[in-house]
Order: C-alpha cells, then structure tokens, then sequence
C-alpha cells in the first residue's frame, strides 16, 4: 500500500463524493446527526442526582465527545468501507491515480468533518446549556479530538476487513463501543476503577484520547499521567495504520 503520496485536490473530491452519498443516505445522516447528541442528554438524565450540577455537565460533556466520536467516526465509517468495497467502488478508484491513503482518507474525510463540527457544537451549546465551565486547557482538547479522530478512522479501516457486509457492521463496531463506553473513562476517570481493572482500561484504544479530553476541560491531571495518555493514543494510531496497511481489504469479500 502506497501511504506517502497525498494530493490535497484529489482527497477534497473524493471527500465531496463521499459527502453526497452520505447526504443521500437518509437513514445514515439521520443516525450521524441525532443519536450522540439524543444519547448525551439520556445520559445526562441518568446521571442527574448522582453528584453536583457542574461534575454531572462536564462527565456528560466529555461523554459526549466520545459519544461522537464512536458514534459519527468510527460505525460510520465501518460502514461506509464496507459499503464501497463491496460496491467495487474502492477497486475502481484504485486503478485511477489516488494513492490509497487518499482513497481511504477521501473516504473518510465526511464523517471526519461531521465529527469535529458536532463537538465543537456541542463544546459549546452544552456548556451553555449545562452551565459548565470553558475548558481550563483548551488546547489539550485541540490536540485530542483530532488525534481521536484519526485513531478512529485507522480503527474503521481494520475493521471494515473482517465485515463482510454493511448489515453485519453494527456487530463488529459493538466490541470497541461497548469496550470504550465501559473501560475508557468516558463518563468517569479509569482510575476509579478498581486498580487491576483500571491498569487494563488505561491501554483500551480510546482511555488516551479521554483522559486527555477530561484533563483539558476539568484540569487536575499530571504531567505523568498526561504523557501516558499521550503515548498510549500514539501507540495506538501506530499500530491501526500498520494494521490497515496489512489487512486491509479492497476486494469484496462475496
């Protein structure tokens, strides 16, 4: 796989092509658009009563940045993979002369935008709407969401090798969703887990990006454990590229 060439022109048009499909695909835009912010606020109710008004907005609030970021990114993108590979489109535009990362970065490049718009809306609308404080580091969050972004996109990729088809996507996207909401210190800190638990949540492939998220809007974090976040989201990027450049499928797999 050529993963050097990269031609701005080419990846914005395949990107504006992948955005009309989307557009197209009613049912798709409607889930993108409604169901991160529908489940942030069925959160929000949840938590209610369990501590005070201001931790409960800022816990939804960074839920909800991961909420996108699975929800948008990540069962989106499984999708629409698995969609063009088996509509042979991505075999097509291989014959042309986009490289394939700006196959699969074209590919990407709608949901990778919906996702950013639809957090910094919800950063902030829902702190308005929750009265919670800005971010104490703004910039933290800068670096994390793109770099979960990418994470994300990586993961679709390799995912989208071993679903065989866009009905089965939503079965092979669970792992990871389940795994993130539960392990990776969306909604509270890992390290209010139990120490073994916590020791093993903290290399889950999202714990970096959250703790980051976290770190840069309530503050608190140390520099050790910033850097351990850091390290972890990188390692993880290094090993979903590897991943894609090695399994990655552009054959249908009928």
């Amino acid at each position: 796989m050529n993963t050097l060439t990269l031609n701005a022109g080419r990846i914005t048009a395949l990107g504006r092509c992948e955005l009309t499909l989307l557009l197209r695909n009613r049912a798709t835009l409607t889930l993108a658009l409604l169901m991160p912010l529908t489940m942030v606020f069925v959160l929000r109710s949840a938590l209610g009563g369990s501590e005070g008004a201001r931790a409960v907005g800022e816990a939804t609030l960074t839920g909800g940045i991961g909420m996108v970021l699975l929800l948008v990114v990540h069962m989106n993108l499984v999708s629409s993979y698995v969609a063009r590979r088996e509509e042979l489109v991505l075999k097509r535009l291989r014959t042309g002369e986009a490289s394939d990362v700006e196959i699969l970065s074209g590919t990407a490049l709608p949901a990778a935008a919906l996702a950013l718009a639809q957090i910094a809306v919800l950063t902030v609308a829902g702190a308005a709407v929750l009265d919670v404080a800005a971010p104490r580091n703004p910039l933290l969050i800068l670096a994390a969401v793109p770099a979960g972004v990418l994470l994300l996109a990586a993961l679709s990729a390799v995912t989208s090798s071993f679903t065989r088809t866009v009905e089965t996507a939503g079965l092979t996207t669970l792992p990871l969703f389940l795994a993130s909401v539960l392990g990776s210190g969306m909604f509270a800190p890992v390290d209010s887990l139990p120490d073994v638990v916590a020791s093993v949540c903290e290399l889950l492939p999202l714990s970096g990006v959250m703790t980051l998220v976290r770190a840069g809007w309530s503050g608190g974090a140390a520099g050790g454990d910033l850097l351990g976040a850091g390290l972890t989201t990188l390692a993880w990027i290094m090993i979903s590229v590897f991943a894609v450049q090695r399994w990655f499928r552009w054959e249908p797999r009928r």
